[in-house]
């Protein structure tokens, strides 16, 4: 498989990437109201914010597109560009490797918008190891009792998998903890509040790229 076109941009596209608007990393447990948040956000300000599009060495399933829904890469290709520094995180789930590369989030920065990555702890501590420069952000709980009826609410968990997903929560919640880690931590009592503090955080990020677009 030829290597994705996404590793082939020009140096300008790059230069011109690093001086667009700062990534914003979303951290939290599952069930904290991280999507919730990122809806409302695409909802309000279109085609400011993007995601940027990882890395898989599975197989396309049918209807998916390379470049759009995952870049498609060899377990070889993937891991010599893990071994480059290309990777700001990756993870391997059931046989096949994930991952977001610097240059998928560049690639949305290039397009003056404001790249979310959607990130668990252990890929924060990787991403503070980089040169992104996001704005690092937590979303959290006001308790975990809270969290497990959220996740119940849902019905959309085993016992055994909602149980889990309570000893990662505890886990995360903790590590989060850490000083400096996260530049605004939202605990997520009231979703208007939680949104209010979240666009505010963003302000500056996003009149750069509403002032880019008009330029």
């Amino acid at each position: 498989m030829k290597t994705p076109t996404l590793f082939l941009l020009a140096e300008e596209t790059i230069e011109k990437a690093m001086q667009g608007p700062r990534p914003v990393v979303l951290s939290g447990p599952s069930g904290a109201g991280k999507s919730t948040l990122i809806k409302k956000l695409f909802k309000d300000y279109e085609n400011i914010f993007g995601f940027s599009v990882s890395h898989t060495t599975r197989q396309p399933r049918p209807g998916e597109v390379n470049g759009k829904d995952y870049h498609f890469v060899t377990r070889e290709e993937m891991k010599k560009e893990i071994d480059a520094g290309e990777f700001i995180e990756h993870a391997e789930f059931s046989g096949n490797m994930y991952g977001t590369s610097k240059r998928a989030v560049q690639a949305v920065q290039a397009k003056n918008q404001i790249c979310i990555l959607d990130i668990d702890i252990q890929g924060v501590k990787n991403i503070k190891k980089t040169d992104l420069n996001p704005i690092y952000i937590s979303v959290q709980p006001p308790s975990i009792d809270v969290l497990e009826k959220r996740l119940r609410d849902r019905q959309t968990e085993t016992e055994e998998s909602l149980q889990k997903r309570l000893t990662a929560a505890r886990v995360d919640l903790e590590l989060s903890k850490e000083p400096g880690l996260f530049d605004l931590v939202i605990i997520n009592d009231d979703l208007e509040k939680a949104y209010s503090e979240l666009k505010e955080q963003l302000l500056k990020e996003i009149q750069k790229a509403q002032e880019s677009r008009k330029s």
